[in-house]
């Protein structure tokens, strides 16, 4: 029997960001996601932190954005335009100090059905 996914679902996903590579978001199975922003801020009141942001796909890692400086109390987006994320697909992020950086992510996702 066929699933019964909404034919279109917008999501927010917002949370610290760690020193591990997470993947903070996988696309579930007989969607598509489009990911609309992904913006992260250095929420540390002294210094700099660098952020890797990165496209997963059946174990291969693809960088989006590599040890980029995000100065402190500033932000920055992570994409320039839209990403595309198909069943399975995820989105990874990590940062050079915990407790440094926030993530928000504004998906949109898509039934295939």
């Amino acid at each position: 029997m066929a699933q019964n996914i909404p034919l279109n679902t917008f999501k927010t996903v917002a949370l610290p960001v760690t020193t591990v590579a997470n993947t903070v978001y996988t696309c579930p199975a007989g969607v598509t996601t489009v990911v609309l922003l992904a913006q992260v801020s250095n929420i540390n009141t002294s210094s700099t932190v660098d952020v890797t942001a990165s496209h997963v796909r059946n174990g291969n890692t693809t960088r989006l954005i590599a040890n980029t400086a995000i100065p402190v109390e500033d932000a920055a987006s992570l994409l320039l335009g839209k990403l595309v994320l198909e069943t399975g697909d995820g989105f990874s992020i990590s940062a050079s100090a915990n407790g440094s950086a926030e993530l928000a992510l504004s998906i949109l996702e898509t039934s295939n059905g």
